[in-house]
């Protein structure tokens, strides 16, 4: 009996403190709706139209870029490509996961500046089983996907590069000491219906690259070549800068327009010593962005709880919807974003056909029955300007000389691929499937910009009837000689 009260008297007294306590920690949580509302969370999509333009955008690269990459193995010069063109590049072969896959959120930065607590916040995920471990030590060292899912569940990385509807298989090139250190995590969100979060290990100066058991900057580069927003995270204790992270910034390079600098945990420090924090971040950053314009700083604390009290609450706050708008801006141009992206690639894909086709065509030209093949075609490939290999471009075709690639690289493409695999353009017509540089240049000119105009007008970006149905005429070779 006396057990019975007792109970009866704890189980109130219980409820009561759990109460307190749920009231104490919505006291010292930040409000978070504003990023509901700065990033549209409630508001519908059309996904049919979204749907359709990915399908012919999907049926534009198939038909049109995707034969000329492969017949002049564009992918090969894919090992070369990061010097040759600084920027965003396509995989080592560009699957239907690539092409609709979202937009890809990358965090960087030294270890623990507060990376993980960020994604956390803005997923709402404290105190949920899911949560992003976070600590004061290093507490990352797996590079984590946050995606979509129909429900919560963890991912491992070899069920991730399997998946041939994911765009993850090209890392299992890494090898199996990575494929342990990659996890992705599942779960129903409206916010991962439209991006993608990679959370990666933090940096640690003294620790050698090799004693992570993977290429580290490799992985990173392969990242970062996907990324459509990166947001590179320091607080005010980890503002120097060591050769791990002299090493990042060189890989960003060509990458200035999506790089977002973070200044984190801001309300740690009163407004003269962050006013000096900020000058020495900028201090320490400046001889690694040769930029004439500097990347977008935004200084907050990016956690769930309130900011410290007699600090700038409101410039906080300011400056952490500013960057909701930033990323917003990555969701809602993500569509146009990737025609442009495509694009971008079927121009390079393009050039890179033109100028395996010079070279192929003055390897013909320099030979004689008396030759040899090797000797010749070294020469040419040692000294492309003796020829006029890169020259001819300019001059014959619609082509910028800020997008020619690196000469170097084709040497190495060619000590794999002999000259001699190779047909000339004017080879390269069927009657039935056309020329392969009339569609490409087709792609580049109407198809994908009448694309990117249907949607910035509003119209349905349905497939036409050529384009679904296949029709066809002769096709038109003005590079057969006559």
């Amino acid at each position: 009996m006396k057990i019975l009260v007792s109970l009866c008297v704890f189980v109130p007294l219980l409820a009561l403190a759990t109460a307190e306590e749920e009231a104490v920690l919505e006291s010292i949580l930040r409000d978070r709706s504003h990023i509901e509302e700065t990033l549209r969370l409630a508001a519908d999509e059309k996904a049919g139209d979204y749907a359709a333009a990915l399908q012919r955008l999907r049926k534009i690269y198939h038909n049109s870029i995707r034969p000329m990459e492969q017949a002049y193995k564009y992918n090969e010069l894919r090992q070369h490509e990061i010097s040759a063109y600084p920027g965003r590049t396509l995989g080592d072969s560009a699957t239907d996961g690539e092409i609709t896959s979202k937009p890809m959120v990358l965090f960087l930065g030294p270890w623990s500046v507060g990376k993980s607590s960020m994604i956390n916040y803005l997923l709402g995920l404290l105190d949920t089983p899911y949560q992003l471990y976070t600590g004061a030590e290093p507490t990352t060292s797996e590079f984590t996907v946050i995606m979509h899912g129909e429900k919560i569940r963890t991912v491992e990385g070899i069920v991730m590069a399997a998946d041939s509807s994911r765009s993850f298989s090209p890392l299992e090139k890494f090898g199996q000491n990575f494929m342990e250190k990659l996890v992705g995590i599942e779960m129903p969100h409206k916010l991962l219906e439209r991006v993608t979060f990679v959370d990666t290990p933090g940096i640690i100066e003294n620790r050698k690259q090799q004693e992570r058991g993977y290429p580290f900057n490799d992985v990173c580069q392969w990242f970062i070549d996907r990324a459509d927003l990166i947001f590179v995270v320091f607080d005010p204790t980890k503002l120097d800068v060591g050769l791990e992270l002299e090493m990042l910034f060189r890989q960003l390079k060509g990458r200035e327009s999506q790089i977002r600098i973070i200044l984190n945990k801001a309300d740690s420090l009163a407004t003269q010593d962050l006013m000096r924090v900020y000058g020495a971040l900028f201090w320490s950053l400046a001889p690694l962005i040769n930029v004439t314009e500097p990347p977008r700083v935004y200084v907050s604390s990016f956690w769930p709880y309130d900011y410290a009290p007699d600090t700038s609450r409101d410039l906080f706050k300011r400056e952490e919807i500013s960057l909701l708008e930033d990323l917003n801006q990555v969701i809602e141009n993500r569509l146009e974003n990737k025609i442009a992206f495509i694009r971008q690639h079927g121009i390079r894909v393009r050039i890179h056909a033109l100028l395996v086709d010079r070279y192929v065509q003055t390897f013909k030209e320099k030979m004689s029955f008396f030759s040899d093949p090797e000797l010749v075609f070294k020469e040419i490939v040692e000294d492309p300007d003796k020829f006029y290999i890169f020259k001819s471009i300019l001059a014959k075709t619609n082509v910028s000389k800020f997008d020619l690639p690196n000469r170097d690289a084709y040497r190495d493409f060619f000590g794999i691929n002999p000259v001699s695999s190779f047909k000339q353009l004017s080879a390269q017509c069927s009657y039935i499937g056309g020329c392969l540089l009339e569609k490409i240049e087709r792609a580049i000119t109407h198809e994908l910009p009448s694309l990117l105009s249907s949607i910035n007008s509003g119209k349905n970006p349905t497939l036409s009837s050529c384009e679904a149905t296949g029709c066809g005429e002769k096709p038109k070779n003005r590079y057969r000689r006559n």
